[in-house]
């Protein structure tokens, strides 16, 4: 017995040699079973239909190895050859038995017309469905066509469930695939386009402060001591805002690139948030923001990249400052999760637009519509904080209502 396995591995001309030898033993025990001839009878009818068959696989195979039918200028001629070469096979294993049955002259004429006649109506029915199934290719190509053409919102309609089906359901994959590609394409370029214009606009600004601060001083221009100290710390000011400008894009670039290098260690998470809170209290007092961290037992010690997740809690400490008033508070929170540490920071500030949080984490993002180098940053923190959780096998994510409050949540795992 042939099972799904074997015949799944058989060639196309090995299925057709034992569809021929099935068709043989069918027909021979149906003669058998109808007319229960003798023997000798069986026997001529065995080897007359076993001739016929190595004539007809003898001729579709040669059909098929020689390659006759590749050579049609369309589908629908092909499978009418298919139709007529089966026919005319047919007609002959059909005419060739009724001629050694000794048939009269006039029952062999009129069998040979309705060969004749049968043979045309295969052959015209199966042009005619040929061309329906030649229209369902012919749509994939001019679909395929569409495509090439830059209308990537082309789609086949999926009829039936055979494999034109199936490759009408793979084309239209693939085509939401390239159009979602194309898509995050021009998204690619108009960031490309908005890094020129903000890194120019953020880098233009302090050269030029500290270009008028240098050239103020050559020329002798100030001579104040106490002004000259103040034009020094406003230049050291711009300097320091370059450094971190740069050191961003560089950072950035080294987590697009994958080949963010970490310095991982057991270390404390404890003093992390302690250090960081300490470096913020100037900050937070001078906005009058009340600034305080909680960390609960069990969260030391974390294996981390001690300077890059010490990174990510400046960047969001520093935005919750920035979005919160006068009165206001920021918290930060740190609780075993599990197999990881969740680390919250938490403001009751201006909240983020809820159009704003898909895109919270994308490079360049600024919630404030104005290019304000002192009040938004480079719109680098978020997405490098991003990076440098992940880098560490995290996740963060962030949760707000407009007006109320927002919420950062990282996790980190301990190993």
């Amino acid at each position: 017995m042939i099972t799904r396995s074997t015949s799944s591995r058989l060639t196309p001309a090995g299925r057709f040699v034992l569809g021929l030898a099935a068709v043989v033993a069918v027909s021979l025990g149906v003669f058998y079973l109808a007319m229960q001839p003798p023997m000798t009878d069986l026997g001529l009818m065995a080897v007359f239909l076993a001739i016929t068959a190595v004539i007809s696989a003898l001729a579709g195979y040669a059909a098929y190895r020689l390659g006759w039918l590749h050579h049609s200028p369309a589908i629908r001629w092909t499978m009418t050859g298919i139709y007529a070469l089966s026919s005319a096979l047919t007609f002959m294993n059909v005419w060739v038995t009724a001629r050694l049955m000794f048939v009269n002259e006039h029952d062999l004429l009129l069998a040979t017309v309705l060969l004749l006649f049968a043979s045309g109506i295969a052959i015209a029915l199966g042009y005619f469905l040929s061309t329906t199934l030649a229209e369902r290719i012919r749509q994939v190509e001019r679909s395929a066509e569409a495509i090439t053409a830059g209308q990537l919102e082309v789609r086949i309609p999926v009829q039936g469930r055979d494999e034109i089906a199936a490759l009408a359901r793979t084309f239209n994959q693939m085509a939401g695939q390239l159009q979602r590609a194309a898509e995050q394409q021009r998204q690619v370029e108009r960031l490309r386009q908005d890094l020129i214009a903000w890194v120019s606009h953020d880098l233009q600004t302090p050269l030029a402060s500290i270009r008028a601060v240098v050239e103020a001083l050559a020329d002798g221009m100030v001579e104040d001591p106490d002004t000259v100290q103040r034009y020094l710390r406003t230049a050291q000011k711009d300097i320091a805002a370059l450094s971190l400008l740069i050191d961003d894009l560089f950072q950035m670039a080294q987590l697009d690139a994958g080949g963010l290098p970490l310095d991982l260690e057991d270390s404390s998470l404890s003093d992390l948030i302690s250090d960081t809170l300490e470096s913020f209290s100037e900050v937070a007092a001078r906005r009058q923001v009340e600034i305080r961290g909680e960390v609960a037992p069990g969260v030391d010690p974390l294996r981390m990249d001690v300077r890059l997740i010490g990174r990510v809690l400046n960047n969001l400490i520093d935005n919750a400052l920035r979005h919160t008033p006068p009165g206001g508070r920021v918290e930060v929170k740190a609780a075993p999760a599990g197999d990881h540490v969740q680390v919250e920071v938490w403001d009751n500030g201006e909240g983020i637009p809820p159009q704003d949080l898909p895109v919270i984490f994308e490079r360049f993002y600024r919630g404030e519509k104005s290019r304000n180098r002192l009040s938004g940053g480079a719109g680098l923190g978020l997405a490098i904080a991003r990076g440098i959780v992940m880098a560490h096998g995290g996740s963060i994510h962030v949760e707000s209502q407009p007006g109320q409050f927002t919420r950062f949540i990282v996790q980190l795992p301990r190993q």
